[in-house]
């Protein structure tokens, strides 16, 4: 085929060219009213019915040339437009009308393309058919004729694309099925109005035929589910997603749409499994795209309400760690993998948004870390500090393993401070509404000065040289809004007790760094004094 089309791909041109032509022919005479409708169907009928008789003659008589099957070809593109006058542009028939003509003329010549492996004649048929409502758009609404007619041509090229291999076919069905669906729905502007509206259903047509068009090829094609037709299903997938949530925007969540969604490729899933009896890629990824619209759908759970937030960071939090934990105890990497990057998401969410969220209370007043609030900054840290432990990617050489885990427990530790800022900050909203702006700012120089301390701590128990750094940065950083920051304005008893409580915390941290010292100086020389005795 790809010879061919490299010869003769300037005949296709030149057929798409004069299909072209004979369309605006036809919508430049009904405008100035030359011919009436009826003759314009007659002729249409007649001149493609009477170039399909010589190209087939042609076609016999000389088998080798391409002529014969180029005007057979262009005689259907010629009848496809006829019918599109007929039954879309103008409603001079009935849409059965339209289906009949459409599904005889289709089975012609899918029947001769099968037979004689016309691949170029059922392309130039394709595009024709195509490109005839493409041009030829009414201004009154037709759709459903419009529905019927790409129903037919869509069905045959995906019965000639599966039994023949020729992939092009339902590539370019798809496109120019979804390019249609997009201009005719800006062309009519078509209402959208209830759950089952027309849109609606077109969409959902498209969308099960291809998902099942697609598997059905895969299926028959070796049980081969990997390749075109999977990348097409997820395009399908995407678009669908795209227009059911733009339509329905106002009827129905978002949630259920993605359910439904999600439950299909779940399905399709299955289906791959049981067909190949064993997890293909196709099937992973099938199972994980549903997988992960139900859970994003689930997420919808609490929309309206001011937790919403506070809701969706629980629910992503447990689901992260039930993917870490099952991913550690069977050993699937993947699931791990993406139980980090839920994890890594949310945290960013949650630091965006807890600072106006409602603080979860449990017992109808606040508590300091006894409320869902918190539960949320205590279940990020502690899965942070877990990857940090346990993760392991067994392909990275174990300096890398060794860098990523410290950056979990960096961030992980980012998270505590998160926690600690939002419960102070709570404590005084709560039992301390009108004191002055300079105790909570106090209370925050304080809490980090002692978070520093216990970051120098662990980096001490530890042995790691980046945990001290970051706990001195945090200090500095701390040393530097204590002095600049909160010494301004009154209250200068209570910055000198701040002061004083940093100053002493400084003073245990060079303690510590001492002890820290000694030690690694000490290690070496033992090391050393054994090599010595040996």
């Amino acid at each position: 085929m790809k010879e061919t089309m490299s010869k003769h791909w300037t005949s296709l041109l030149g057929a798409l060219f004069v299909m072209t032509a004979f369309i605006t022919l036809f919508k430049y005479s009904l405008d100035q009213g030359w011919i009436t409708e009826a003759m314009k169907i007659g002729f249409g009928l007649l001149s493609g019915a009477g170039i399909g008789v010589i190209g087939l003659k042609l076609a016999v008589r000389r088998p080798s040339s391409l002529i014969g099957e180029i005007m057979i070809g262009l005689s259907a593109c010629i009848l496809y437009a006829t019918f599109a006058f007929a039954g879309i542009f103008y409603r001079l028939w009935e849409p059965m009308t339209v289906m009949l003509g459409m599904s005889a003329v289709t089975a012609l010549i899918s029947a001769y393309a099968y037979k004689y492996s016309s691949r170029l004649l059922i392309n130039i048929a394709m595009a024709g058919a195509l490109l005839s409502p493409l041009l030829m758009r009414p201004e009154t609404d037709q759709v459903f004729a419009l529905f019927l007619y790409m129903l037919v041509i869509n069905v045959a090229f995906f019965f000639l694309s599966i039994v023949r291999g020729w992939h092009e076919l339902r590539v370019v069905s798809f496109i120019g099925t979804w390019l249609m669906y997009i201009v005719y729905f800006i062309h009519y502007t078509p209402s959208t109005e209830g759950l089952w509206s027309m849109p609606i259903r077109y969409a959902l047509a498209a969308f099960l035929f291809y998902t099942v068009g697609l598997m059905m090829s895969s299926w028959l094609n070796k049980l081969s589910f990997d390749g075109i037709d999977l990348y097409l299903n997820a395009a399908n997938g995407i678009l669908f997603t795209f227009w059911a949530l733009l339509i329905l925007n106002h009827e129905v969540s978002y949630g259920y749409i993605l359910t439904f969604i999600g439950i299909v490729y779940l399905l399709g899933s299955y289906v791959i499994y049981i067909a190949t009896e064993k997890i293909t890629p196709a099937a992973a990824s099938f199972f994980l795209v549903g997988l992960l619209l139900v859970l994003i759908s689930v997420s919808s759970i609490g929309g309206g309400y001011d937790s919403k937030p506070l809701v969706t960071v629980l629910l992503w939090g447990f689901i992260a760690a039930a993917a870490a934990v099952i991913g550690r105890i069977k050993g699937w990497l993947m699931l791990s993998l993406a139980s980090i990057m839920a994890w890594f998401i949310v945290g960013c969410y949650w630091y965006i948004v807890t600072w106006d969220t409602p603080r979860g209370e449990w017992f109808g007043m606040y508590v300091p870390f006894l409320n869902w609030g918190a539960i949320a900054w205590i279940l990020l840290a502690a899965l942070g500090f877990y990857f940090s432990r346990t993760l392991v990617i067994p392909h990275l050489p174990e300096k890398a393993n060794r860098i990523l885990g410290h950056v979990y427990a960096l961030l992980a530790h980012l998270i505590v401070g998160g926690l600690l800022t939002r419960q102070i900050e709570n404590i005084f909203t709560e039992y301390m509404p009108g004191s002055h702006a300079v105790y909570l700012a106090l209370a925050l120089s304080v809490s980090w000065g002692c978070y520093s301390l216990l970051l120098i701590l662990w980096g001490a128990y530890y042995r790691e040289v980046l945990f001290k750094w970051f706990g001195s940065f945090i200090l500095v950083l701390v040393a530097i809004k204590a002095i600049f920051m909160d010494l301004s304005g009154q209250e200068a008893l209570y910055k000198v007790g701040v002061l004083l409580t940093l100053g002493a915390i400084s003073f245990v941290i060079t303690w510590i760094n001492g002890k820290w010292r000694v030690q690694s100086d000490e290690k070496p020389s033992e090391d050393k004094q054994a090599t010595s005795d040996s």
